[in-house]
């Protein structure tokens, strides 16, 4: 009805304005993640609606569209809406993506999916712990969320995958070529781990873990980064770390573990 009110949702996003900085083609080491991890993939294929909501996207939707262009090949029917809390950067939809005003309470939106990237690393940690719950809380039933960082350039990644439950597992990727150990990817952990990269968390023992190993792996150095971190990987395992072992080949170096591997001490469940 014309002169109605505007649902809360819709007047009062929640969330703070953040820098906007983004890139063509930033994310894409956490896409093609998405593209092939086998929960996202399933939950994507069966959702009743396959909703996915691009959260904080920046000044500039280029990967919105980039991430929709990607999941379409796992199903071509997915609907992607880019949502950001300045109304500034709200544009045109095109290519079948959608724009609108809105935060962490995702717009009234359902999804599927949300991908949040370098949103959260601007907040304080304190802050964390609701922005998940919020988030969480407007999944659609089986949904999933994704918390991650990475620099400019997008060589070096992290991310946290969530479910309606709580947090599942974490994930680094990164540039084989220009990431000199593993322990380099710290300065781009999530907001929730990037603080506890220290002596008694499980984030810094897995860290320095993975860079014991990598030295240990020096002799397949001549072979190339890639062959020198499935062999890091493999002494990871043999090691007790529960690493993910992926069946395809990958062009990144890329460390997967569950949550409950590096959650930090003494922190709120969120």
């Amino acid at each position: 009805m014309a002169g109605s009110p505007k649902p809360d949702h819709l007047s009062r996003p929640l969330g703070t304005i953040t820098r906007g900085t983004t890139g063509v083609n930033r994310l894409r080491r956490s896409d093609r993640w998405l593209m092939h991890d086998d929960l996202v993939r399933t939950r994507l294929r069966e959702a009743p609606d396959p909703l996915v909501v691009d959260l904080g996207y920046g000044a500039s939707p280029w990967t919105t569209f980039e991430l929709a262009a990607r999941l379409r090949t796992v199903r071509p029917d997915v609907r992607v809406t880019g949502l950001e809390i300045d109304p500034q950067r709200v544009v045109r939809g095109r290519d079948g993506v959608t724009f609108a005003r809105g935060g962490f309470e995702l717009a009234g939106l359902r999804p599927v999916l949300v991908r949040a990237f370098n949103v959260l690393r601007q907040y304080p940690e304190s802050a964390v712990a609701e922005a998940w719950a919020t988030i969480r809380s407007g999944l659609a039933p089986d949904g999933l969320l994704v918390d991650g960082t990475c620099d400019e350039l997008g060589r070096r990644c992290a991310w946290v995958l969530l479910d309606r439950t709580g947090p599942l597992s974490l994930t680094l990727a990164w540039d084989p070529f220009t990431v000199e150990r593993p322990s380099d990817i710290a300065e781009r952990l999530p907001k929730v781990l990037i603080h506890r990269n220290v002596a008694g968390e499980p984030i810094h023992a897995l860290l320095a873990a993975a860079d014991r190993a990598w030295a240990r792996a020096a002799p397949l150095a001549p072979f190339g980064p890639r062959v020198r971190w499935r062999a890091t990987a493999e002494y990871l395992r043999g090691q007790g770390y529960p690493l993910r072992v992926y069946r395809r080949r990958m062009r990144d170096c890329v460390l997967s573990v569950p949550w409950t591997s590096v959650a930090p001490n003494a922190w709120p469940a969120p």
